[in-house]
């Protein structure tokens, strides 16, 4: 699968103006990373550290808190990885939170439609 970006919208979690930003998808990371000084001008406060092992294996220690994302004509309270310069990802959690899948063959993210079996 390639990769592909989409626009989302960033900000403090109190609400507030959201900046516009491109962010590549992958799904094989956990969180969404954004610039730590993006993060840093939007007040957007560093609530924790926490050890990350990227897709190289090496191990690395970084900031983590919460933003607001908007997505898809929606916004949520996410958790945000700080990360360094130019480095804008959307992982797997924002995903989940806002109920997305990828759509491989299209490059886009699509409703995630839950399928329940009957007794």
């Amino acid at each position: 699968m390639g990769t592909f970006n989409v626009t989302i919208g960033v900000g403090h979690s109190d609400n507030g103006s959201l900046t516009e930003v491109s962010a590549m998808v992958d799904t094989g990371a956990t969180h969404t990373t954004l610039p730590h000084s993006l993060l840093t001008r939007l007040n957007i406060e560093v609530r924790d550290r926490r050890e990350f092992t990227l897709a190289d294996g090496s191990e690395v220690s970084r900031g983590f808190g919460q933003a607001r994302i908007a997505l898809d004509g929606m916004d949520w309270v996410c958790p945000v990885v700080f990360g360094p310069e130019g480095q804008h990802i959307l992982g797997a959690t924002t995903l989940e939170t806002f109920n997305l899948m990828v759509d491989p063959m299209d490059e886009r993210l699509v409703p995630k439609i839950l399928r329940v079996r009957p007794f």
